[in-house]
């Protein structure tokens, strides 16, 4: 008989398991913080979206608190790095011992099986352009694709597109990877100028193996979850998925349940943790990884979650750039927020309440809000009462001397 768990208990044991569980450090947060969250999380999504704040920064805020963000970028340069760039759930940054565990992929990429079919096939037409890019990467060392873009060579085949897209299938198979970023370019340098030499010398596991780990870590980041978002964190095909979680399950790692209003089985990480409550406060990038499967989102929280920068603004129910409103075990509320950095402001376009917020929700969500603007060390915060629980906020907003209200 499957263990049943009720969708409070799961909740807890997929919050626990993303580390909103952890109590925030008392001092100012170290390398060895950053070390617990990623064995947490296991990556941290990469988006080019700056409306708040690069979304890569965003998880540790949500799980620490306040933290220089110089600790995230230190963490992805030079040779004693922590963190390396890759291709997981989207581009994500990865601890660096998870090298080995994607050469499979790096593999498979160079053979155009694991990558876009576009640029697959564009690689298969271009072998002469992308030689041309690593010979050059090899040569001169760490550079970007702006830094060949538009020009031309003797051979006529040095476009800006084509360029673009040899670094991008060359990052794709290993051959190359990012050493580090300027603003939020990369610059590509070869892996063995950019890696730990330990992380180099590591033993490849066989496809299998690296499969099976793959999973263990996404099991571990979930603590309960279906098949599919099992797979989906980091992107594996139903093919790589055939027979992996029965040998999880069969060597102890994952134990099948019910998980209460779900249709689907779940599967419980065997050192998952269940805590009797949660007192999380947190506002969540929608890159983070506790939402970013929006159906699991769903499904946990009763949250239905859909980014809009790509919906016309008079379409958009919410917001350009939403973050959902983390407090103690549910998502209350969700913000459009934006910062400008010219006029030193963080702009709170609008806010709205979840069904069955708490009472309080306003009052937290304020101090959030407040404690982020000090964060992205902005001067102001500006409160436009739109939204349901916008008039509340900007009522509130009158006793903070920093704190502005805005008309609709």
């Amino acid at each position: 008989m499957k263990q049943k768990i009720s969708l409070g208990v799961a909740r807890r044991i997929a919050l626990a398991a993303q580390g909103f569980a952890d109590p925030r450090p008392s001092g100012v947060a170290d390398r060895r913080h950053l070390s617990r969250m990623l064995s947490r999380t296991g990556l941290f999504q990469i988006d080019s979206v700056s409306a708040v704040v690069r979304a890569h920064y965003m998880p540790l805020y949500s799980r620490l608190g306040p933290y220089p963000r110089a600790l995230v970028d230190n963490a992805a340069v030079s040779r004693n790095r922590a963190l390396f760039e890759y291709w997981a759930h989207e581009a994500s940054y990865l601890p660096v011992e998870t090298w080995p565990l994607l050469r499979w992929r790096m593999e498979r990429a160079e053979r155009g099986e694991e990558m876009y079919s576009g640029l697959a096939a564009w690689g298969r037409a271009h072998p002469r352009t992308i030689e041309g890019i690593y010979k050059r990467v090899a040569e001169e060392g760490p550079m970007a694709a702006s830094s060949i873009e538009g020009h031309k060579g003797t051979g006529g085949w040095w476009g800006w597109s084509e360029a673009k897209n040899a670094f991008e299938w060359l990052f794709w198979a290993g051959r190359i990877t990012a050493a580090y970023r300027k603003g939020f370019e990369r610059f590509y340098d070869l892996p063995e100028r950019v890696l730990p030499p330990a992380v180099l010398a590591l033993p490849t596991p066989s496809v299998e193996d690296a499969q099976r780990e793959l999973l263990r870590i996404s099991a571990r980041a979930h603590g309960v979850a279906s098949a599919n978002c099992l797979r989906d964190y980091f992107r594996l095909s139903p093919a790589d998925m055939k027979g992996r979680l029965e040998e999880l399950v069969e060597e102890g790692t994952l134990l099948p349940v019910q998980v209460e209003g779900w249709s689907k089985p779940a599967y419980l990480h065997k050192d998952a943790k269940t805590p009797r409550r949660i007192a999380a406060r947190a506002l969540l990038a929608p890159f983070d990884p506790l939402v970013f499967e929006r159906k699991r989102a769903e499904s946990l929280f009763d949250f239905h979650y859909r980014i809009e920068i790509y919906t016309p603004a008079h379409k958009r129910q919410y917001g350009y750039y939403v973050l959902p409103f983390l407090l103690g075990e549910r998502i209350v509320a969700r913000v459009d927020l934006r910062a400008d950095r010219p006029a030193g402001v963080l702009r709170l376009h609008a806010a709205y309440a979840e069904p069955d917020a708490p009472a309080d929700t306003a009052a937290h969500l304020l101090d959030e809000l407040i404690q982020m603007q000090h964060w992205l060390e902005l001067e102001r915060l500006a409160i436009t009462p739109a939204g349901d629980l916008g008039p509340a906020l900007a009522d509130m907003a009158l006793s903070h001397p920093r704190v502005d209200s805005l008309d609709a």
